[in-house]
């Protein structure tokens, strides 16, 4: 392995590791919090740590043509964040991780349907292997509240793979340190009336995971946005998914959580048709 791809798996499995800790401090905050306030915050740290850098480029370098594309982003991101913040505190938490992160089975056919980029037959293949996992993990008309649970889960995948083409409908004009910063400081915006209508008092724990979360995710974006810069998507993504190990392990000390037989089996097949179709297409995955 040359430097850099050595540099990008390093970053990759970095920015999974701490995309875990933010899901784990969030399903920590659940216990007090309500969806609509981790949403907020986990916006707005992200939004005060990308504002120094914002000061220093200063309007010229947030200056852009594309406000249409960037609102539209931030709508299907903050959409796919709220669906995935409620999965995380009722269902395992890597479970929850594993729905989020099949995004990529999504991403051939919402590229067709949208901006028109027609697949190989090999990635619809892969994609629709994938969707029989994840009918193994989320087992609808089985479980109740769970199963509801994890077809929102699943839903969180979803929107983010929408949100991922709108970002490659800007990504020929817009820097990605400016696409990040505008959907922090728009998602901010949006979430802030719900949080407002839905607040409730918090005791300091509370406090103390969403600053966790909101750091730890945004190590993660900038982890994995670095990762991205220094090898194919392609070569990135499978380290991507120890995530869900990590969730995995870190469930299993703080909560005692195990998934069942049919999950591993269904999270083993969604992971390994991601990587396949990770293969045939370039498409870096931006986290909420």
């Amino acid at each position: 392995m040359n430097p850099d791809r050595h540099s990008a798996a390093l970053h990759a499995v970095l920015g999974a590791a701490a995309f875990s800790i933010t899901g784990a401090c969030i399903k920590a905050a659940a216990v007090w919090a309500s969806n609509e306030q981790i949403v907020f915050f986990r916006s707005l740290v992200n939004f005060l740590v990308l504002l120094p850098w914002a000061l220093r480029v200063g309007a010229q370098g947030l200056a852009t043509q594309r406000l249409g594309g960037h609102l539209w982003r931030s709508g299907l991101g903050l959409a796919a964040m709220y669906c995935f913040f409620y999965a995380i505190p009722r269902l395992p938490l890597a479970e929850a991780m594993l729905l989020n992160y099949s995004s990529p089975l999504y991403l051939p056919f919402v590229a067709w349907l949208w901006i028109r980029e027609k697949p190989p037959a090999s990635s619809l293949l892969a994609a629709a292997i994938g969707l029989i996992g994840i009918a193994m993990i989320v087992k609808p008309g089985f479980g109740g509240f769970t199963s509801g649970a994890a077809l929102i889960g699943w839903f969180s995948g979803l929107l983010a793979a929408t949100a991922m083409v709108s970002i490659r409908r800007i990504a020929n004009t817009e820097p990605t340190l400016r696409i990040v910063f505008y959907f922090a400081a728009c998602s901010s915006l949006l979430s802030l009336p719900p949080t407002l209508w839905a607040w409730q008092p918090l005791p300091a724990s509370a406090w103390w995971a969403l600053l966790g979360a909101g750091l730890a995710a945004t190590i993660g974006q900038l982890a994995l946005t670095r990762a991205y810069s220094l090898a194919a998507a392609a070569r990135v993504g499978p380290y991507t998914y120890t995530c869900v190990l990590f969730s995995a392990l870190i469930a299993w000390i703080v909560w005692d959580e195990a998934l069942d037989a049919l999950s591993i089996a269904g999270g083993l097949v969604v992971i390994a048709s991601c990587i396949l179709v990770s293969l045939r297409r370039a498409e870096p995955r931006l986290e909420e």
